[in-house]
């Protein structure tokens, strides 16, 4: 397989990087003015709020193309069938050609079939290249965020159960020739982690599939990404946990100071669907120290674009904005010199939400792949159209519930 591009250098992420810093000095300019305004009048006039706004819009689409440049210079190409990686023991060109004669014709001679009979989880289906899966994993590490912060493993079984030590093993001092009385072991807790079917339902036509210039497999990896990215995301921030993963909002959330194992501890706001009316950015900082020290290394901020805005707003106690722009293609926008990483489906600000997020999510949140993508031709649902059902099984949920804090938008 080939690897991933190298968009650091080249045109359109340099362009993109000038657009995204030229929007935000303009951004700051128009907001100082506010600021200014604000403190000269205790209100700002309406017009010069309506700029700020329109700038900052500005700023989120600059910063959004930035992304989408760095996120489609990730995506890998597959390499026309001659990976030099053998597929379960067969040689690749054979499995490749296989995979394309049914994609083409529905001639499955040589493909391994999931018959979907031994449980109800199983789909039917044959098992895609294994070219074709690191495909479309590689593209899903590109277009879903959470899979780019978080702990992805793969594994052979419908769920994966991991052991974790919620409480250490104790310790002691003792003298060379003193006892040495028996400690309390390690609280040990099983974590399970069942994966569930992904679905999407790509339709060509029988004249796309007879073009010998198409690369079926980068077709159907390219079909699949966005339906898949998008469900997968859903389901990693919100997820009820049944018939999909858990998302890390849909564990309990307590105030940190009572959180226990099992809960997700919070950081209030100060103002109820707000951030507090004096000094919000004491509340941010304060989530920032939630988590032990060994988890803020690898911090980072999660939340959507509208609360983005809003923090962008902030200054510190010596006047720096603390939300600065990446400062390199490939790099994420930061808040109090921590990554930030937006995700569309966190909430909005409003009462009682957890809309951010701040921990080590690589260390905090796992996500479970399940070996083997499937593919089901059907070329009589929707004649002319040849439809390719395609599955996979994802879990995840949450396997360090130190790790990850959240700002709950209330007053206490």
């Amino acid at each position: 397989m080939k690897e991933t591009k190298t968009v650091s250098g080249t045109p359109e992420a340099r362009a993109a990087m000038h657009e995204m810093m030229a929007a935000f000095e303009a951004f700051k300019g128009a907001n100082d003015a506010r600021l200014d305004e604000i403190e000269r009048k205790s209100s700002a006039d309406a017009l010069l709020e309506e700029k700020v706004a329109r700038i900052d819009q500005a700023v989120g689409a600059a910063q959004a193309r930035l992304d989408r440049v760095v996120s489609e210079g990730r995506r890998p190409e597959l390499c026309g069938g001659s990976p030099s990686v053998p597929a379960q023991g067969r040689d690749d060109k054979e499995t490749k050609s296989a995979f394309d004669g049914y994609l083409k014709t529905g001639q499955s001679f040589g493909l391994e079939l999931k018959t979907g009979l031994s449980t109800a989880s199983n789909s039917a289906g044959y098992v895609v290249p294994e070219q074709t899966e690191r495909a479309i994993e590689r593209r899903l590490m590109a277009g879903s965020p959470m899979r780019e912060i978080a702990t992805v493993r793969t594994v052979g079984a419908g769920v994966f159960r991991k052991p974790v030590s919620t409480a250490g093993v104790a310790s002691g001092w003792v003298a060379e020739t003193a006892a040495r009385p028996e400690t309390d072991p390690a609280t040990l807790a099983l974590l399970e982690f069942p994966s569930a079917d992904l679905y999407a339902n790509p339709a060509a036509t029988q004249s796309l599939l007879d073009d010998a210039l198409i690369d079926l497999d980068e077709w159907l990896a390219a079909e699949v990404e966005d339906a898949f990215a998008a469900q997968e995301t859903t389901a990693f921030v919100t997820g009820d946990g049944v018939n999909k993963p858990k998302g890390f909002l849909s564990y309990p959330i307590v105030a940190d100071a009572s959180a226990v194992w099992g809960e997700i501890g919070y950081v209030a706001s100060g103002a109820a669907g707000a951030f507090a009316s004096t000094s919000p950015t004491d509340r941010l900082i304060d989530l920032v120290y939630a988590p032990k020290a060994q988890y803020r290394p690898n911090g980072r901020f999660v939340m959507n674009r509208k609360t983005v805005s809003a923090v962008r707003k902030f200054k510190d106690a010596d006047g720096n904005y603390i939300w600065q722009p990446a400062q390199r293609a490939g790099e994420t926008a930061s808040l109090l010199g921590y990554r930030v990483t937006e995700i569309e489906t966190m909430p909005d600000i409003a009462a009682n939400s957890a809309a951010i997020a701040f921990g080590d999510f690589q260390r905090g949140y796992l996500i479970v792949d399940r070996a083997g993508v499937r593919v089901l031709r059907d070329p009589y649902s929707a004649k002319p159209y040849v439809l390719f059902y395609t599955t996979k099984r994802v879990g995840g949920g949450v396997q360090n519930f130190d790790a990850i804090k959240v700002m709950k938008f209330a007053a206490t």
